[in-house]
């Protein structure tokens, strides 16, 4: 049994009487219940759990909906700059600029898809491939696994602009394509328009 143990006061001044300040008992068993009542049960606390997997489970899907987004969306971005820039330099230089697909990053390679790698270069002969001598203006890395970027027909192995800004084939056709970037079910492409200009969409199937 729990003993009462008392508090001493000091008194108290009022109107000039010293009077004591009535002394407080409390026993140990008290103080043990005040603390136990601001604790966690174990049903409150499976409960907490509980609600947490479910948050978890909404959440996860959708952060990874997001990420393979983000990682797309600068994929193709990194396509759709080299192909201004290949543009530029065109303009620039006065001659014809290739972009193309390369593995190693110093050849072009046909059939690799732009997700392997690619290259710009001075295209001085117009073959849309580049030979001894042609200086290697750029070079993009392969992209991360799961993403895959490739181009129909036209565009499938290069992408070559003149001096006008407009994109020629090396049979001097128009150089009209689309370049499909997917991972995941998710898409993005670029549009490339008869006058040469590269435009990002979110249109198309993988």
């Amino acid at each position: 049994m729990h003993k009462a143990f008392t508090i001493l006061a000091p008194t108290r001044l009022h109107a000039g009487i010293c009077r004591p300040i009535r002394a407080r008992s409390f026993r140990p068993s008290n103080v043990m219940m005040i603390r136990s009542s601001s604790g966690v049960t174990l049903v409150e606390l499976m409960a907490t759990l509980a609600i947490l997997s479910v948050l978890l489970g909404v959440a996860l899907p959708s952060f990874a909906g997001l990420v393979r987004d983000t990682r797309l969306t600068t994929s193709i971005n990194t396509v759709h700059s080299a192909l201004f820039y290949t543009r530029s330099e065109s303009i620039k230089r006065g001659r014809r600029v290739t972009l193309c697909t390369s593995v190693d990053q110093a050849t072009c390679t046909a059939g690799a898809g732009w997700h392997a790698g690619w290259i710009v270069f001075d295209d001085r002969n117009g073959n849309g491939v580049r030979d001894a001598g042609e200086s290697l203006l750029r070079v993009g890395e392969a992209l991360p696994p799961g993403i895959t970027v490739t181009g129909n027909l036209p565009v499938r192995n290069y992408v070559s602009y003149v001096p006008s800004g407009t994109t020629r084939a090396t049979s001097g056709a128009l150089q009209m394509g689309t370049i499909t970037a997917c991972s995941g079910g998710r898409v993005r492409q670029i549009v490339i328009s008869a006058t040469g200009r590269p435009r990002v969409v979110r249109d198309g199937n993988c």
